[in-house]
């Protein structure tokens, strides 16, 4: 299934200048949602997967379906002040300001590995700081999947060291 004819543009959102790539279209259709979720699977393969670690908020959509699919359990890494334990945190620059992820210091154990999904790759600060955290903690990154990849903002570039795969590339 071609999952681009589920993806809405948005014109100056957030901010004037971005054109912002709606998911919501895709959400509303099951069969695009299973499609979606079978595309996300078939780019992991084989691989052994401990824990999906998602990024707040549009990450979680697919990421709790692809931990449930993988048997694995769920991390989510979420905005400052949203997780109410013990936390790591760590600061990011965005393509239209600044803000912090944070993760639950025991919420991925030494030597697990771990999937990092996101809805979009744009820049590359949300899904480094993701990263970032994820390694603190002594997890082993074994792909970071997204959506769609918006590839004019060359943001796999701050994910080199990792093995990035996305469904759709704008």
């Amino acid at each position: 299934m071609d999952l681009s004819k589920f993806i809405r543009n948005v014109e100056d959102f957030p901010k004037a200048g971005v054109q912002f790539k709606d998911v919501t279209p895709l959400l509303g259709n099951s069969e695009a949602m299973e499609s979606c979720i079978e595309q996300l699977l078939a780019l992991i393969g084989d691989q052994k997967i401990d824990k999906v670690a998602a990024i707040e908020s549009r990450g979680f959509f697919f990421g709790t379906l692809l931990a449930q699919r993988l048997n694995a359990g769920f991390v989510p890494i979420r905005k400052p002040g949203k997780l109410p334990y013990k936390t790591l945190k760590e600061p990011y620059q965005l393509e239209y300001g600044l803000n912090a992820l944070e993760i639950h210091e025991d919420a991925i154990k030494k030597g697990e590995r771990v999937l990092l999904h996101d809805d979009v790759l744009a820049t590359g600060g949300t899904a480094r700081a993701a990263c970032n955290l994820i390694e603190q903690l002594g997890g082993e990154i074994v792909q970071c999947n997204f959506l769609l990849e918006i590839e004019f903002l060359n943001g796999i570039q701050k994910l080199r060291k990792h093995s990035v795969q996305s469904l759709l590339k704008y």
